[in-house]
């Protein structure tokens, strides 16, 4: 069972010497896994510094699991080099795929929701848990478009990969939020087919919107919708390890630290009777 680790925030270059000066009360910092694969160099040392002071856990947006190119073995070992040296608390990655054939679409593609993708991705990702010797996390995706393919909702196809990968979630609610309103569902039906014992961290972030979709961008504040479902989920799901993303138009820490005290109030609330 993941432990709840409280309230983090994503760890920003921006934010490297405020939070070594200041020590700002922030439970976890989420690192991102490719900027810190290359050895030596500024990244990695800010990140032993920071690793030494509080829990991290590290999230990459390179694994593409979900493609049916073979799995990058070169990559697969620096991550696992990585984990040895910081010793994160898990990883995480993107349930989707970014390319294939060698080229990399530096995009986060959307899967068909189908017996074969789920067949294909239980296989790859056993392989990823088994030569990193731990459980990975995966990660809903935002998404604009949809496969007429598809044979079950985004939500069954989540927990039915992670019953047979035996991988666990990290949820996004600002995705859940944006794909309801792209393809028009009911994001509190989309959490309630959840079970909790499968969510082992959560996402909160910003989005803007465009024409009639709503683009996911991590480049503003939490909205009130957004709030509301986290809020719910909480109710649903008890405390689970919550951080904010901020990844463009990045603020000051004592702005990103409000939205942690917002994340800190909305746990507090579902465990009210």
């Amino acid at each position: 069972m993941v432990r709840d680790l409280g309230v983090g925030l994503g760890l920003r270059p921006d934010h490297y010497e405020t939070i070594l000066s200041e020590r700002p009360s922030i439970d976890f910092f989420e690192a991102l896994t490719e900027n810190y694969l290359v050895p030596g160099g500024k990244p990695l040392h800010y990140l032993d510094r920071i690793s030494a002071q509080y829990p991290i856990v590290f999230h990459g947006v390179s694994l593409s699991i979900g493609s049916t190119a073979p799995l990058n073995m070169d990559y697969l070992n620096q991550v696992k080099g990585l984990i040895q040296r910081t010793k994160p608390l898990w990883v995480s990655d993107h349930l989707c795929w970014t390319g294939v054939d060698g080229t990399n679409l530096h995009d986060l593609m959307p899967l068909p929701f189908t017996e074969e993708a789920l067949d294909h991705l239980v296989t790859r990702v056993s392989q990823v848990q088994d030569y990193l010797g731990q459980q990975i996390l995966l990660e809903n995706v935002s998404s604009y478009l949809t496969y007429q393919s598809s044979e079950m909702s985004e939500q069954e196809f989540l927990v039915e990969l992670a019953n047979r990968a035996d991988c666990l979630l990290l949820l996004d609610i600002n995705n859940v939020y944006v794909n309801s309103i792209n393809h028009a569902f009911d994001a509190n039906e989309y959490l309630r087919a959840i079970p909790s014992a499968k969510v082992a961290q959560i996402h909160l972030a910003g989005h803007e919107r465009q024409g009639s979709f709503i683009i996911d961008t991590h480049s503003t504040p939490v909205i009130d919708e957004v709030w509301a479902l986290y809020e719910r989920a909480c109710r649903q799901w008890g405390l689970v390890a919550t951080l904010i993303e901020r990844d463009a138009d990045i603020p000051p820490l004592e702005e990103l630290l409000i939205e942690l005290d917002k994340v800190r109030l909305c746990r507090q609330s579902a465990l009210l009777p």
